[in-house]
């Protein structure tokens, strides 16, 4: 069985600039900064992806503007294994060296399409991706991403944004660290336990800002706060092996993931032993079908998968499967100004779960007025 693709779409998705930016511990958080594709098949089916970069967008507009489109206009929708290695291999690929073509870009804009292609066959299968990837349950627990650091955000602030966030319901927070000293940021984590209380969980993310050494001084500070993980706490040139170090100096689970540009490199913190949880982006590498894989290898290693952002897509993922954890919400309009408007039709949020939807494929209606509004249209 066929479906080709007849017709692609992209925008460029960009959020406003704000007075006061969201920071993490080394730079700033985009408030969107993301590739919407639209694939049409020849019977008129459509089905959407989006590639997530906190990096600049742009080398992805370019590849975009000079010819990738023409290896996926006619291809067959319904094959996306084969449709992605088609991408992914471009990658060591002559032409695109001498195209410009990126290896991250490339990678962001398989990611995409992959997932594009899975909305379809969910469409023609007329099954919510969830049930068609294992149906293990039909909602997740969620966890609100908050805590940032902001110029001029002093304790005080950080209550009230604590008490309001709990006055909302949210049984998880995970909280930004490694921008400021430990004994300012352990502050910082104290006042949040104080709000939210033992009942709930704290989540805490370093962005990769320590050291081992840091790293290490900071366990027994943390343990007394109970983190339900530590997420990303090493810096990036050999966070793998020193992230299993770590793992042997704590009880606090450790997680990563997200800063990885492959699978492949997921694959190498599973063989390591070091996490208890991975965060890898299907939006960012590998789309669902690299996904399904390393959701398949973390339940065979007894690792949970909490991905990386964009929860209303990684649900599809996480209700799947049995080491399904949890999804990351930014509800906050401000910082995530796509999760509040761009679908007319986004999953609720209660008590800190989220219920799928029942519509076929992703579940989701792009908001066209939102496209409009934050969108550039580049092919």
């Amino acid at each position: 069985m066929k479906a080709k693709i007849r017709s692609l779409e992209v925008y460029l998705l960009r959020g406003p600039e704000i007075d006061r930016p969201h920071w993490v511990s080394h730079f700033i958080v985009p408030t969107a900064n993301e590739i919407l594709v639209r694939l049409t098949t020849d019977d008129g089916v459509e089905g959407f992806g989006l590639a997530t970069s906190y990096t600049d967008a742009q080398p992805m507009v370019d590849v975009f503007k000079s010819g990738i489109a023409d290896l996926i206009v006619g291809a067959n929708a319904l094959a996306p294994e084969r449709l992605y290695k088609t991408l992914f291999a471009l990658t060591s690929n002559r032409h695109s060296t001498e195209r410009g073509w990126g290896r991250e870009a490339l990678i962001r804009i398989s990611s995409a399409i992959d997932v594009a292609c899975w909305d379809i066959i969910g469409k023609m299968a007329n099954l919510p991706l969830y049930q068609l990837f294992g149906g293990y349950r039909d909602k997740v627990p969620c966890y609100v991403t908050c805590a940032y650091y902001r110029d001029g955000k002093d304790l005080q602030e950080l209550r009230e944004e604590m008490e309001k966030l709990k006055a909302e319901g949210h049984l998880g927070y995970k909280a930004k660290v490694g921008g400021l000293s430990l004994q300012d940021d352990i502050a910082r984590l104290e006042v949040i336990r104080d709000v939210i209380g033992f009942d709930k969980e704290l989540m805490v993310d370093v962005n990769r800002a320590w050291d081992l050494s840091t790293a290490t001084r900071a366990i027994p500070l943390l343990e007394p706060l109970k983190p339900r993980w530590l997420e990303e706490p090493l810096r990036w040139e050999d966070d793998r092996r020193q992230l299993k170090l770590l793992s042997q100096r704590t009880t606090i689970p450790l997680s990563a993931g997200e800063s990885e540009h492959t699978m492949y490199g997921c694959r190498a913190m599973l063989e390591e032993q070091a996490i208890s949880i991975l965060q890898f982006d299907v939006t960012m590498f590998g789309g669902f079908t690299e996904g399904r894989k390393m959701a398949a290898m973390c339940e065979l290693h007894h690792v949970e998968v909490t991905p990386h952002h964009d929860c209303f897509i990684h649900a599809q993922l996480v209700a799947s499967t049995p080491a399904g954890c949890y999804v990351e919400a930014f509800t906050d309009p401000e910082r995530d100004p796509l999760q509040a408007e761009l679908f007319e039709n986004p999953p609720k949020i209660t008590d800190g779960w989220m219920a799928l939807n029942d519509a076929p494929g992703l579940g989701l209606t792009l908001d066209e007025a939102t496209v409009s509004k934050y969108g550039t249209r580049i092919l």
